[in-house]
């Protein structure tokens, strides 16, 4: 889930939360006007540590991700703050992980607890966004190069041109291979001089791709992560990323080219479920290939769904400040023939502490 800028959808001025549902105090101007929304934000930050895993006998942790990271990433606290407006972005996709267009506001329904919710602000426009794109290059990536590389180019067939992105390679620790200031052919061409090789350092690459975001230039951000494997190689464990992503205001997709039935390490053997963890506490999701020429396929449908993304606003009835999560569901109440289609959408929030 992401956050909408000051200007939002249509040039629609929006403060409000997406990835946490940040703070907004919204004012619809309706009958008949175009919703206007109000909004007052404060939130203060902290420095959090992720503490890194290390290997017998280290003392400080070595490698890029630390490095590059400073170790800390500078993220805001879980939200607890006052929510008089909160919008859910949702993908919708059918039976063939295609996206699902054309839908309108009435054919969705919004829960809140067992509560349905009035949808307020409604919107199925395309802004641009901020893009990290994550790649495995470790040496069993090796058959499979030729793949990924083809997978990128169909995923920027998508891109809007004022498009954000940057690019990250991951074996052994991970490298910045591109920012946002180089031109689509150039990655390709650092790409094209890559050599697959060494272990699978994942989670240190993600770790290293939310702090990248956070100077992203656009408030609606996602990530895409190619690999064929789970994580063997990073300093920081499973719990720790999976925390930091489902805070963060940042959507994580995956490719999984789950091929081999050798593996090298348990979390080889788990990759499948370990992407999936991440990526779902995000409103994002894990794509499983079944064979190679699948993967380019689905990285550009999954760039179109990035792109591609209904925006359902409402205003809980009762604002408690309790501190707890707030469940959140959605649902398409879309008519008869329509084929099985899935929702994916971040499933709550925190409200605020007095």
């Amino acid at each position: 889930m992401l956050l909408s800028g000051a200007r939002g959808w249509g040039g629609l001025p929006v403060l409000a939360m997406f990835n946490h549902f940040f703070c907004s105090r919204a004012f619809f101007l309706l009958c008949g006007v175009v919703p206007f929304v109000q909004s007052a934000y404060s939130q203060s930050t902290e420095q959090v540590h992720v503490a890194p895993r290390l290997a017998p006998g280290e003392i400080t942790p070595p490698g890029t991700a630390p490095k590059e990271a400073e170790s800390t990433i500078r993220r805001s606290r879980p939200l607890r703050a006052d929510v008089d407006l909160v919008l859910v972005p949702v993908t919708v996709t059918d039976a063939m992980n295609r996206s699902v267009t054309g839908l309108q506001k009435q054919d969705f329904t919004v829960f809140e607890g067992n509560e349905q919710q009035q949808i307020r602000y409604f919107s199925a426009e395309e802004p641009p966004i901020s893009i990290g794109l994550l790649l495995d290059t470790s040496k069993s990536m090796e058959n499979k190069f030729v793949t990924e590389r083809a997978a990128v180019e169909e995923f920027f067939k998508n891109a809007n041109p004022q498009d954000d992105y940057f690019v990250l390679t991951f074996s052994d620790q991970p490298r910045l291979l591109t920012s946002s200031t180089q031109a689509i052919d150039e990655i390709q061409q650092k790409l094209a001089s890559d050599i697959p090789d060494g272990h699978t350092a994942l989670l240190d690459a993600i770790y290293l791709a939310i702090a990248r975001m956070q100077s992203a230039r656009y408030q609606r951000r996602a990530l895409l992560i190619i690999s064929d494997g789970g994580d063997n190689h990073s300093r920081y464990g499973l719990k720790d990323i999976r925390n930091l992503v489902e805070e963060a205001n940042v959507e994580v997709y995956a490719i999984g080219i789950f091929d081999s039935t050798i593996f090298r390490s348990f979390e080889e053997m788990m990759g499948k479920r370990w992407l999936g963890e991440i990526t779902d506490v995000t409103g994002g999701k894990t794509v499983a290939a079944a064979g190679l020429e699948r993967v380019p396929e689905i990285a550009g449908d999954i760039s179109r769904q990035m792109r591609n993304q209904y925006v359902l606003g409402y205003r809980p009835p009762k604002i408690t400040r309790d501190g707890k999560w707030r469940k959140i569901k959605v649902q398409v109440t879309a008519s008869a023939g329509t084929p099985p289609i899935r929702t994916h959408y971040k499933k709550g929030y925190l409200a605020t502490a007095r």
